[in-house]
C-alpha cells in the first residue's frame, strides 16, 4: 500500500522562477522526497517478491537427443553425387535431395512423439492424471505437452526432447518413456515388405503346425488299430517268419510220415507230431489271413481297413491283409512327411523373415540418454526478486509523478473534468453493485 503522502502535491518552494515542471531534474526532486516511501516500497517488494520465488515449486529438465535412420537410395544417392561435381545440374541435386527424403523420418519420427497414443501410454503408465492433479484425461495430455519440448534441427535432423517436472527423477523417467514409446509405435507401425512377409509366413506356420500335428494323430491311431507301422518291413518279417514255419512244417511232415510207418498211428511220438504238426499250420493259416476285404470299414475311405486287427490282439497284421493296409498307410505316411517338410521350410523362412524384419525396422540412435538433472531450471529466484521488486520501484514512482502531474493541472481542464466524471460514475457503479449483492445476501 502507497501513503497518502504519495498523493500529495510536492511543495514549490524554492523553485526559480520560470522553471519547468515537466524539467527532469525537477521529478528527481519530487521523487527524492518521496524517498522514504520508496524505501518502504522497496523493502516491502523485496519481501514480498522473496516469499514469492521461493514459493514458485522447482522445477527440473530431463534431454535426450535421438538421431533417426536416414532412409536413402542408391539412385539418389548417385544423383547427389552428379549434382555435387557439376554445378549445372541445381535442378538435378534438388531432385536428388527430394528423392533422399533426408528429414521424411526426423519429422515422422517427431509427429509420433507428439501423436496422443505416446502421451496415453505415457499418462497411462506413469499415473499422470493423479501427478498433475487432473479429472480429465484431455487436460493431462496437454499439461504434458506443456511440460515437453520437441525440437528438430533441420540440418542435421537430431531431434531433441525436453521434458519438466517437479520430480527430477520423473522428468528422466518421462524423457525415457517417450523413447520406449517411439520405438514400440515404430515396430507396430512397420508396412515394409518383410514385415508382410514375416506376418505371411508366421500365419502360414501356424496352419502348417496344426495340419502336421492332425496329420500324426491321424498316422498313429491308423498304427495303433490295424497294427501297421511300418509296412515294408513288417512285410519282410512275416514273409521270413512265414517260410521259417512251412519249412518247420514240412520236416514235421515228413517226420511223421516215418513215425506212422515205425510206430504205427496210435503212438504218443506220432501224436505229439501230428499236435505240432496242426499248430505251424494253425499259425501259419493266421500268418497269412484272408484276402478278402473285412467286414468293418471306414466311411472316408483313406482308412479303410482300421478295424483289420484291432480285436485279433495280434502283434502283426496278417500277410494278404499287408498290401491293402500300405495304401492308406503310405497315404497318410506321406501327409506326414509333406507337412514335416514344409514347417521345417517355414521355420527356416521365418527365422530369415524375422532378420530381415529387424533389418527393415528403423532403429532410434539415442544420442544423449536422458539423466537426472541435478540442478533446477526455473524458477531463477534471484533474477525473480530483482525484477519484482524494481517492478513495485517503477510502480511506485510512476504513481508519484502521475499524482503530481494530476494536481498541477487546472480544475477546468477538459481532460480532468472528465476524468472525474469518469471515476464518479464508476465508483457509483460499483457502490450500487455491492449494495444490491448485500441486499440479496
Amino acid at each position: 500500500m502507497i501513503s497518502n503522502s504519495l498523493l500529495e502535491p510536492p511543495a514549490a518552494a524554492g523553485l526559480t522562477p520560470g522553471f519547468q515542471p515537466t524539467h527532469w531534474a525537477f521529478r528527481a526532486r519530487l521523487l527524492w522526497e518521496h524517498r522514504r516511501t520508496l524505501g518502504r516500497v522497496a523493502i516491502i517488494s523485496l519481501l514480498v517478491s522473496l516469499a514469492i520465488a521461493f514459493g514458485i515449486p522447482k522445477r527440473y529438465r530431463s534431454k535426450t537427443s535421438i538421431m533417426p535412420p536416414e532412409q536413402q537410395n542408391s539412385s539418389a544417392m548417385m544423383l547427389a553425387a552428379l549434382a555435387a561435381r557439376s554445378p549445372n545440374l541445381g535442378s538435378l541435386g534438388s531432385l536428388a535431395s527430394s528423392l533422399m527424403g533426408t528429414h521424411s523420418t526426423t519429422a515422422l519420427f517427431v509427429d509420433f512423439l507428439r501423436s496422443g497414443t505416446v502421451s496415453g501410454h505415457l499418462i497411462d503408465r506413469f499415473n499422470l492424471q493423479h501427478v498433475y492433479h487432473k479429472r480429465y484425461r484431455i487436460d493431462t495430455a496437454k499439461h504434458l505437452a506443456r511440460c515437453t519440448k520437441i525440437t528438430d534441427d533441420k540440418k542435421s535432423g537430431i531431434i531433441t526432447i525436453e521434458v519438466d517436472d517437479t520430480n527430477p527423477v520423473r522428468a528422466r523417467d518421462l524423457a525415457q518413456g517417450y523413447l520406449d514409446e517411439l520405438n514400440k509405435l515404430v515396430i507396430q507401425t512397420n508396412t515394409s515388405a518383410a514385415h508382410r512377409e514375416r506376418v505371411f509366413i508366421e500365419e502360414r506356420l501356424q496352419t502348417v503346425r496344426t495340419d502336421l500335428e492332425q496329420a500324426q494323430i491321424e498316422l498313429s491311431d491308423f498304427a495303433s488299430k490295424t497294427s501297421a507301422i511300418d509296412v515294408g518291413a513288417q512285410t519282410k518279417a512275416m514273409v521270413d517268419a512265414g517260410a521259417r514255419v512251412q519249412a518247420e512244417l514240412m520236416v514235421e511232415q515228413s517226420g511223421l510220415q516215418s513215425l506212422r510207418q515205425i510206430y504205427g498211428d496210435g503212438n504218443v511220438r506220432v501224436r505229439e507230431t501230428e499236435a505240432r504238426i496242426a499248430a505251424l499250420q494253425d499259425g501259419l493259416k493266421k500268418m497269412t489271413g484272408s484276402s478278402a476285404p473285412p467286414a468293418a470299414e471306414n466311411t472316408d475311405g483313406n482308412n479303410s481297413l482300421l478295424n483289420a486287427s484291432d480285436d485279433t490282439g495280434e502283434l502283426y497284421p496278417p500277410l494278404r491283409q499287408l498290401p491293402r493296409l500300405a495304401v492308406p498307410y503310405a497315404d497318410l505316411y506321406r501327409r506326414v512327411k509333406i507337412q514335416e517338410a514344409a514347417f521345417e521350410l517355414l521355420t527356416q523362412q521365418y527365422e530369415l523373415a524375422q532378420i530381415e524384419e529387424a533389418r527393415d525396422v528403423p532403429s532410434v540412435s539415442v544420442i544423449d540418454p536422458p539423466g537426472i538433472p541435478e540442478k533446477k531450471y526455473f524458477p531463477p529466484r534471484i533474477l525473480l526478486t530483482l525484477l519484482l521488486t524494481f517492478m513495485s520501484l517503477a510502480t511506485a514512482a510512476a504513481v508519484i509523478l502521475i499524482r503530481d502531474h494530476w494536481s498541477g493541472l487546472d480544475s477546468c481542464d477538459p481532460r480532468k473534468s472528465l476524468a472525474v466524471e469518469v471515476l464518479a460514475a464508476t465508483r457509483r457503479r460499483i457502490d450500487s453493485t455491492f449494495s444490491r449483492r448485500r441486499g440479496a445476501a
